[in-house]
């Protein structure tokens, strides 16, 4: 069953996005699985404090995203393809990274500041990673 333990609310965003969103993350750092079950609309609403329709709503889009299929009276479970898998990923990076772009641009950093800023990090965790 897919965790919704590490949800943590976001403030600007639409709770039915941040379950959008959640789920996105989890496909795309291999935590969730094809054939993986979603909580229940009802569950997962009381779990997160929120209206059964705000989970309905993260649940359609995802259906229409063809991420998870839903039958009447069954759970939902993840439906994922390898190609799938890497929309998905290309898809949060670039989000991902448009958002950080924008909230460097407003702190005041031109491109030339971003480039070194990114260029230290980028040294800094090469060797964390394996």
């Amino acid at each position: 069953m897919l965790s919704f333990d590490a949800f943590l609310p976001e403030e600007g965003l639409p709770i039915y996005l941040q379950i959008v969103r959640h789920v996105k993350r989890g496909i795309a750092a291999g935590t969730v699985q094809a054939g993986d079950e979603l909580p229940s609309r009802r569950v997962l609403s009381a779990r997160l404090g929120v209206n059964p329709n705000t989970v309905q709503k993260a649940y359609r889009q995802l259906e229409e995203e063809g991420l998870i299929t839903s039958r009447s009276g069954a759970k939902s479970e993840v439906a994922l393809t390898p190609s799938t898998v890497e929309q998905v990923r290309s898809q949060l990076l670039e989000q991902e990274a448009g958002l950080l772009l924008r909230s460097l641009r407003q702190a005041g950093l031109d491109k030339g500041a971003v480039f070194t800023l990114l260029e230290r990090l980028w040294e800094e965790t090469k060797e964390e990673t394996p």
